[in-house]
């Protein structure tokens, strides 16, 4: 729905919610690279606790532009609130959308995201995000690295932590694009930290022709994803409401599923 400037929000890049099996957090700092695809003047992003079996619970989000390696641009850091607060508590299941905050967020850019999360977060916590996305995600040692330009690192991993969109306003008119598919749509054995997935690539087709009018192109492969049988994340069928018709201004999308059906790799025959 468009608001009183006749704009409305639109997704520009997103992270299908998934469990992350085999990780845990404790008082830590994480930061995530997210390549946008349509720019904006503000932003806002949605936390999702799809996963998890008890209340996450984020002390600080901040939102900035890239600067080198995983550090930030200073300059342009900026706290992110939700519902006027700097922490949010979601309960299982749900998820959280920020409040808007002005930000300069050009096309095609590198934003990065931090998040500090104060409590223990064990593996059994079922911690929602995205492993395997071809982008590397840092985590610190103890304590709230936000502000930080550049933050101290404990660990890395590729994927995102509760991360699952970042919204843009546009025209009403502007088309919201989702490529939902497997690992071809979201990132197989590509190159890390190189944005050359084809919905990147498709990003980049629009914004030569037009970086004002492009869609925003909004990323829900999972890898191994199935149309019928239950896969990481839902197949297909359970999951094109919340990763289809949820996702603000979308008019179009693109279904490239089918060959983890086809490929059977548990050789059932009940799904032959």
């Amino acid at each position: 729905m468009a608001d009183q400037d006749g704009k409305r929000w639109v997704g520009s890049w997103t992270a299908s919610p998934t469990a992350m099996d085999g990780v845990a957090l404790d008082g830590q700092t994480v930061r995530m690279i997210a390549h946008i695809s349509r720019g904006g003047e503000s932003v806002r992003i949605r936390l999702s606790n799809g996963y998890g079996t008890g209340t996450l619970r984020i002390g600080a989000t901040r939102i900035a532009r890239r600067g080198a390696g995983d550090d930030i641009d200073p300059s342009t850091d900026r706290a992110i609130t939700f519902g006027g607060e700097g922490a949010v508590a979601i309960a299982p299941g749900a998820l959280a959308i920020s409040d808007p905050v002005p930000f300069d967020a050009p096309p095609l850019a590198d934003l990065v995201v931090s998040l500090f999360v104060p409590g223990t977060l064990p593996q059994a916590a079922g911690i929602t995000g995205h492993v395997n996305v071809c982008q590397s995600c840092w985590v610190s040692p103890a304590g709230d690295f936000t502000r930080q330009t550049t933050m101290p690192v404990a660990s890395s991993l590729d994927g995102v932590f509760f991360l699952s969109a970042i919204e843009v306003p546009a025209a009403a008119d502007t088309r919201g694009i989702v490529a939902i598919g497997d690992s071809l749509t979201i990132s197989n054995i590509s190159t890390v930290g190189a944005n050359n997935r084809w919905p990147d690539q498709l990003a980049r087709r629009f914004a030569s022709l037009d970086a004002g009018g492009m869609p925003g192109i909004m990323n829900q492969g999972i890898g191994g994803n199935r149309i019928v049988h239950t896969s990481r994340g839902g197949s297909l069928q359970q999951r094109w409401d919340r990763d289809v018709l949820a996702q603000p201004g979308v008019t179009h999308a693109i279904v490239f599923l089918g060959i983890n059906d086809i490929r059977n790799r548990n050789r059932k025959p009940e799904e032959d």
